[in-house]
């Protein structure tokens, strides 16, 4: 099959487009010349696709800009998709993203589902909880005057690699027509999780457990971040992954 994802230069797409050995795969990004968020070069990398995965991000997570970048790339990507024929749709979300509305994040990410879904188009949306890989920017957005607050709503915190093979599964597969979801294979309060990264990278911050703190503007809830019951499960935990 021929395979396009759009991202595929980044974190998670470069790792999928490896991973899809024995298909045809095509890593569209703007330095290829792909840009979701204009159209650039969608008609052209998308005739005669077979799947097409998104796994992209915006540059800024302000609410507006956030909303904005989701609402018109993957409306571009669906009129492309259509016109070119595109058999399956793969995009990359988050769990728990229709539970927190108070997240503009989360807000854009239920958005871009729903334009999914009504698109007409065969489709799987592959919900990942927050990557290991995350951390560090969770404590350096939730440090105030050098102290790290957080809630100790739960988290199943995933490692990229872990994501970029669900995708990968879920792109090489017959579409599913609804969600599906991965965690990674242990449930973590979110202070807890971010207090082991900072105290195996020797970061004199504190992680204060405040179980009012906002993940993004939301508060969160002990199972917030969590998958259902049943949902596939990484392979790479948090020790192994700092020890990597």
């Amino acid at each position: 099959m021929k395979i396009v994802v759009i991202g595929g230069t980044g974190r998670i797409g470069s790792q999928v487009v490896r991973l899809l050995d024995g298909h045809e795969a095509v890593a569209a990004a703007p330095s290829t010349g792909v840009n979701a968020l204009t159209g650039e070069g969608l008609s052209e990398v998308l005739r005669g696709v077979d799947v097409l995965v998104d796994v992209s991000n915006s540059p800024s997570f302000a609410d507006d800009d956030v909303m904005d970048f989701f609402q018109r790339s993957t409306g571009n990507l669906v009129r492309a998709a259509r016109e070119a024929g595109v058999r399956q749709f793969v995009a990359l979300s988050v769990v728990g993203a229709d539970e927190l509305p108070d997240s503009g994040y989360l807000r854009a990410k239920v958005a871009q589902e729903k334009l999914i879904q009504a698109s007409g188009l065969p489709y799987t949306i592959v919900r990942a909880t927050q990557f290991l890989e995350f951390a560090d920017a969770i404590a350096d957005t939730s440090t105030v005057d050098g102290v790290v607050r957080l809630s100790d709503g739960g988290a199943q915190p995933i490692a990229a690699e872990d994501v970029a093979v669900a995708v990968a599964r879920a792109a090489g597969e017959p579409p599913v027509g609804g969600i599906v979801e991965i965690g990674g294979p242990e449930v973590l309060p979110m202070d807890e999780w971010i207090r082991r990264v900072l105290t195996a990278r020797e970061d004199p911050r504190e992680v204060v457990t405040d179980p009012e703190a906002k993940y993004f503007g939301a508060v969160l809830g002990k199972e917030s971040l969590v998958p259902a019951e049943g949902a596939g499960r990484g392979k790479i935990g948090l020790t192994e992954w700092l020890n990597s």
